[in-house]
């Protein structure tokens, strides 16, 4: 084996340790928001997610989760990021759900289209939400029913709590910023659905391999 072919094969098996791409995403999410952060706000306009634009412009899907209106709220975001990507890391989530994580992230705000006097939106916290999700959905699947149960029953009843399909800005004390609840609703619904088909799809090609083993 070649130099250049043990380099490839080592960073194959880095890539295909559990959580490692996980935490790959995780950071890319962080440092974006890191080089957004205090941007003049003409700048962070041409980048954050607005309804009008979102079919002209369907990369600001992925570019607000950059945009953050103040420290607090960027603080905010990175704390439940930290989080997110250490809860995916002790669950030793597949690369197949980092994936479907970099899959939902647009997805989160597509849905937001569902509220369009939202005119404008940026933040990270839609996007941990589907982290959350995946994570939680993926803990269920793998057996621990009791402990990814009780973290998805305590992730809806946040989401009823917060009204999500109520006014589309929600003031809260403690924040320096208005709050866009159905960004929550729409990540973990995104989160939801992108672990589902990427574990529905694992499972199928375990099948396919499976059976040709048999055969032969």
């Amino acid at each position: 084996m070649t130099d250049g072919s043990r380099r490839a094969s080592a960073q194959a098996v880095w890539w295909r340790r559990p959580g490692r791409a996980w935490l790959a995403l995780a950071l890319l999410l962080a440092l974006g928001s890191a080089v957004a952060h205090g941007r003049p706000p003409a700048t962070l306009a041409a980048i954050d997610w607005q309804p009008g634009l979102a079919w002209v412009e369907p990369w600001r899907a992925y570019s607000a989760a950059f945009v953050h209106y103040s420290n607090l709220h960027l603080l905010g975001n990175a704390a439940g990021l930290a989080l997110t990507a250490a809860y995916g890391a002790a669950a030793r989530v597949p690369p197949r759900l980092a994936l479907a994580w970099f899959i939902a992230w647009p997805l989160t705000q597509f849905g937001l289209l569902a509220q369009p006097g939202l005119a404008h939106y940026g933040g990270l916290s839609g996007v941990v939400h589907a982290g959350v999700a995946i994570v939680t959905l993926y803990v269920i699947l793998i057996g621990h029913r009791w402990i990814g149960g009780t973290v998805l029953a305590m992730l809806f009843v946040k989401l009823a709590t917060e009204s999500p399909f109520g006014a589309p800005l929600r003031h809260e004390s403690g924040w320096d910023i208005a709050l866009a609840p159905l960004a929550h609703a729409t990540g973990v619904a995104a989160g939801l659905l992108c672990c589902g088909v990427a574990e529905t799809l694992a499972r199928i090609g375990r099948t396919r391999t499976a059976r040709r083993r048999a055969a032969d």
